[in-house]
């Protein structure tokens, strides 16, 4: 089995987009109802991430990994959202459902904290759901602290509390 990655394109926007779909149902069906998790559809999130990309491809980075040729995940950073220009934001790591477990996330992971510190960035943030017991162990594992601040944010139709955490790089 082969695993790349490689910098996204535009062309395969429209496949990142039903992934994070999938990613989210798969990630939040625990503890967020389903009809927040039907919207938007996948063809609505590909139509967002191309949007996105058009107007942030030149301060973000998207990164896909492929395994034997068929895309499986993705990371996207940019600068900090709150604009401290010595802080990179990991906006995003999502996966196929089937690749929980397999190493692809912490690879995207690496590669994320890697182009930080080739950007010179010193610190990274992101934001995790609170609710998500899994995405935040997996961030303390890799070195990721929670900083005492949150926020509330829309998946879908559910209002979700999100805590920001911090690493140094």
């Amino acid at each position: 089995m082969t695993v790349t990655l490689r910098p996204a394109t535009v062309d395969d926007l429209t496949a990142v987009g039903a992934l994070h779909q999938r990613s989210r149902v798969a990630a939040y069906s625990a503890f967020l109802p389903a009809e927040a998790l039907a919207d938007p559809t996948p063809e609505a999130m590909g139509a967002y991430w191309t949007e996105r990309w058009t107007w942030e491809r030149d301060e973000h980075r998207m990164t896909v990994v492929e395994r034997d040729g068929r895309l499986v995940g993705f990371s996207y950073l940019g600068p900090d959202d709150e604009g401290d220009p010595a802080t990179g934001l990991l906006n995003a790591i999502h996966l196929d459902p089937a690749e929980r477990g397999r190493g692809t996330g912490r690879r995207l992971m690496v590669d994320a904290l890697d182009a930080m510190r080739t950007r010179g960035w010193s610190r990274a943030v992101l934001w995790v759901l609170r609710d998500n017991a899994h995405a935040r162990r997996f961030y303390e594992r890799g070195g990721w602290t929670p900083t005492g601040v949150e926020r509330d944010d829309h998946v879908g139709s559910a209002l979700t509390p999100q805590l920001r955490y911090a690493r140094r790089l």
